[in-house]
């Protein structure tokens, strides 16, 4: 399942009214960089038992996805999970536009 962040999410299933869709909580877990298609994301594990991507090259600072449950990914996995990601995204916006 792909999960867009809210900042400050319980994990409740409460929508916290706070909370902008696309910004992952900070956390101070290491992470590696990937560039997929001259786009940087930053890769890490999640605090939510999961992976976290953090598009850094991107518009909009801080926004990315998440991608759970968490198991071991090959390169070429966390690739084809941010090329799934990018085709989502509203070029115009910078970020995943409701229909």
């Amino acid at each position: 399942m792909r999960s867009v962040y809210s900042d400050g999410d319980s994990g409740d299933g409460e929508a916290n009214p706070e909370s902008v869709p696309g910004l992952r909580p900070r956390t101070d877990a290491a992470s590696s960089t990937l560039d997929v298609d001259g786009e940087i994301f930053a890769v890490r594990s999640s605090d939510f038992a999961g992976t976290d991507y953090t598009w850094l090259s991107g518009p909009n600072s801080g926004y990315g996805f998440g991608f759970f449950p968490a198991r071991k990914l090959s390169l070429d996995e966390h690739r084809e999970e941010i090329r799934n990601f990018l085709a989502t995204v509203d070029p115009n916006a910078g970020c995943i536009e409701d229909s």
